[in-house]
């Protein structure tokens, strides 16, 4: 299993980037702030503006070193990587899978499978940690459609009712996302998910957490070799990242919903991180990325035991994994692709 090593982000908006020797050097104004060796690194991930050198992006290429470049309310803007390695066979019965619309089917089935039942864990478990704290028969209600929309899942017969499945699914679980904020109620509010633009505290939370995940499963599927552009659930279109979507379909609540929500609950960042744009978009500001990157960062060295391995790994690790599991199938040596299901 590949070695899950360091990402260096970088939160200020005016440092840039550049090589020296073996190292990444970061600037702010022509002055070195500070230099990473690049063998110590797996990806370098920038909200800044002003760039990076061309050396820079070079050495990354070469190195397989995954460079992300965000805007500064963490929305993807591009991405370099060296030349597509792995089986070129692989790819191919990967885009046969793409334009079959059955097989196609079968793997969405299984990603969205993963995330409703994710939803609906988030929602259980919620209940049996604060059962004194939360209108329990509303949540369990909740949770009792999605487990509902999880027998139609398993039946569907095509991608349109797929889709509707798992819109009806999200809304729900999302319509009761406000009650898991349990503290700091009077700052952090959630009332509907809102993307382009993020218009709370909230939804600027999840959408830079989905971004960041995002980043993970693409370059985990690049890694063994797949096209992370070539998805099953999402559609095609130029720029998107549909199979990186897909996958991060399954693991956006216990991945990036529960993170969000303890970074609230346990106080760990308040309402003084963010700032409000003139067209109502709301953004964190520097401190506030650094302290969720920093915890971000923490949370993907802890140690969960996956449930189709049944082996310990850290939960950086989850996309990799899930990313080897969508290959073996590919390959053929599974019969289905096991989705990631949380309990």
């Amino acid at each position: 299993m590949k070695k899950l090593l360091n990402t260096l982000y970088i939160t200020s908006p005016n440092r840039y980037l550049s090589l020296d020797g073996e190292n990444v050097v970061v600037l702010e104004k022509e002055t070195e702030i500070s230099r990473v060796p690049l063998h110590n690194l797996e990806a370098i991930v920038t909200c800044g503006y002003t760039g990076a050198s061309p050396a820079l992006m070079a050495a990354c290429a070469q190195r397989d070193i995954h460079l992300t470049f965000l805007s500064r309310s963490g929305r993807f803007l591009a991405r370099v990587s060296g030349e597509f390695r792995g089986n070129i066979l692989l790819r191919k019965e990967q885009y046969k899978i793409a334009m079959d619309h059955e097989r196609s089917l079968a793997v969405a089935r299984n990603c969205i499978l993963g995330k409703v039942y994710n939803a609906k864990w988030i929602l259980e478990r919620a209940c049996r940690d604060y059962p004194l704290r939360l209108d329990i028969e509303k949540i369990k209600r909740k949770s009792q459609y999605l487990s509902e929309t999880l027998v139609k899942i398993k039946t569907c017969t095509n991608a349109a009712q797929l889709l509707g499945l798992e819109g009806e699914a999200a809304s729900n679980y999302f319509s009761v996302f406000d009650d898991l904020i349990l503290q700091q109620k009077d700052m952090f509010s959630f009332q509907r998910r809102s993307r382009r633009p993020p218009l709370d505290y909230v939804n600027a939370m999840l959408s830079f957490a989905y971004t960041l995940l995002t980043g993970m499963c693409a370059g985990s599927l690049e890694t063994v070799g797949l096209d992370p552009y070539a998805g099953f659930f999402h559609t095609d279109r130029p720029g998107r990242m549909s199979l990186a979507l897909d996958m991060t379909e399954e693991l956006r609540s216990v991945m990036a919903d529960r993170f969000v929500l303890t970074l609230i609950n346990k106080k760990m960042i308040d309402a003084g991180g963010f700032i409000q744009k003139e067209n109502g978009a709301v953004l964190m500001n520097d401190e506030a990325r650094k302290t969720f990157l920093t915890h971000w960062q923490l949370k993907k060295q802890e140690i969960i035991r996956h449930p189709f391995l049944d082996e310990k790994i850290e939960w950086g690790m989850v996309p990799y994994v899930q990313a080897m599991l969508l290959a073996r199938y590919i390959r053929g040596d599974l019969e289905e692709y096991p989705p990631f299901f949380w309990k």
